[in-house]
This record gives structure tokens, C-alpha cells and sequence, in this order.
């Protein structure tokens, strides 16, 4: 038989980053590009990102035209993806199928709980299946759901999800 009968598919357990081969890395000052060379749109989205946090948000869509900023900043985006997939690839090889097809349909369980739509979710559940409960992260300091910009009147963000309004 052949390995990748006995593997069901699954990658190996190596993990392989996903990141692109080319970087653009400029060697003009403070990392702006020069206009000469890439053009002015370009140059004037990369320095509205940079003078205005207003208009990164705003410029959201442009900057997917731009690129990455940073060559780390491909690998921080995916890392917690890359992780529970590396987990599960572990999980795989060390106890069998049966227990990322455990893991995976636990996680899916978490994710149909029911909550009243204007009641925060502290995702403890998920949590914990992930091993986060243990760790003090970026979110837990800095997306208490007490100091969300998001709050509204709980009738009417229940007559808005049952699409009476």
C-alpha cells in the first residue's frame, strides 16, 4: 500500500508555511515607495495608510491592491489557522481519524449554540477545546465585550434578527 492511502489525504506531519516566495521590500526612505517607479496611485494609498488610521479603514479594498506590509504579516493571519491544523494533523498521527473527527464535530457543536443576538459570546467552549483558556492573548485584553462599540437596544437587535424591522 502507499502512503497516501494510509493517509486518508491529510497532509504530513511537517508543517509547510504558506507564504509567498517574493517580497516586496523597498529600499527607499522609511520603506515608502518612490512614485517614479510604482506610479502615484500607489504611493498615495501606501501614505494615506500610513499619516491616517481613518483611512485605512476606509482604503481597505486598496490595500488588498497594495499587498502586504510587512513579510511576517502573511504568517500572523493564518497563524491560528496553521495551528489547529497542525494540531489536528497531530492528533491524526498520534491517536488515529477518530480524534480530529471528534475535535472538529465538538468545535462545530460550539459553534450553534444559541444566544440572544445582543448578549456577547465569551466563547468559552471553544476555548477551552482549543487550549486558548490557558494562554492571556492580544483579544483578552483588548475585546471585552463591555467596551464594544456595538451595543444597541436588545428589542431591537431581536426584532432585526427575526427580520421584523
Amino acid at each position: 500500500m502507499s502512503n497516501d492511502i494510509l493517509s486518508f489525504g491529510l497532509p504530513s506531519l511537517i508543517p509547510k508555511p504558506v507564504v509567498n516566495g517574493q517580497f516586496n521590500i523597498h529600499d527607499d526612505n522609511y520603506g515608502v515607495p518612490n512614485p517614479m517607479i510604482s506610479g502615484m496611485k500607489n504611493s498615495q494609498l501606501l501614505i494615506l495608510n500610513i499619516s491616517c488610521n481613518y483611512y485605512i479603514v476606509r482604503l481597505s479594498a486598496s490595500r488588498q491592491h497594495i499587498g502586504y506590509g510587512h513579510p511576517l504579516e502573511i504568517s500572523e493571519r493564518n497563524y491560528e489557522k496553521n495551528r489547529t491544523h497542525i494540531n489536528m494533523v497531530l492528533l491524526r498521527n498520534s491517536q488515529g481519524l477518530h480524534a480530529p473527527m471528534r475535535l472538529a464535530m465538538e468545535l462545530k457543536a460550539t459553534e450553534k449554540i444559541g444566544r440572544l443576538p445582543f448578549l456577547p459570546s465569551s466563547n468559552m467552549m471553544k476555548d477551552v477545546l482549543l487550549g486558548k483558556d490557558e494562554e492571556i492573548g492580544f483579544e483578552d485584553i483588548l475585546n471585552i465585550s463591555e467596551f464594544r462599540e456595538q451595543m444597541g437596544q436588545p428589542h431591537a437587535v431581536i426584532e432585526k434578527s427575526l427580520g421584523i424591522l
